[in-house]
């Protein structure tokens, strides 16, 4: 991890960060993750604060699942897992920004990112394919 979260530091940070992120009133944080050596955007997740807290403690990345109502790390049931390599958030404090080495792919769907939509020619196309399949994944 860099200078800015190295662990020694993390728990002088960590009050200053939880005041300044802006959570919504449902206590959640959109997040999203990029590949930090190569700047590939993967995917897009909630956080809420105590993902918030177990990311930047343990460097493995951690969300708030909404559909299952608890937190969901990354990895925990296919093996493809993010590692935290620097934390940030924009200038309203509203977005996080979390710079991570992913292990495989990062979309639930098989694919490397979850940004495999896109408009070409005046038309929707799936523009990656999926790399390992989902009943794979998740056995």
């Amino acid at each position: 991890m860099t200078d800015t979260t190295e662990m020694g530091d993390v728990a002088i940070a960590m009050p200053a960060v939880l005041e300044a992120l802006a959570f919504n009133a449902d206590g959640l944080i959109p997040a999203i993750a990029q590949q930090y050596d190569s700047g590939e955007v993967l995917m897009m997740a909630w956080m809420n604060q105590e993902a918030v807290e177990e990311t930047l403690t343990t460097a493995r990345v951690c969300y708030w699942s909404r559909s299952r109502s608890q937190l969901w790390r990354k990895g925990e049931s296919s093996g493809q897992t993010q590692s935290l390599k620097e934390f940030r958030w924009d200038c309203d404090a509203d977005t996080l920004l979390l710079m991570v080495d992913q292990v495989g792919v990062a979309c639930h769907t098989g694919r490397r990112n979850c940004f495999f939509n896109a408009v070409r020619k005046g038309q929707p196309e799936i523009i990656a394919d999926i790399e390992i399949s989902p009943a794979t994944l998740y056995k």
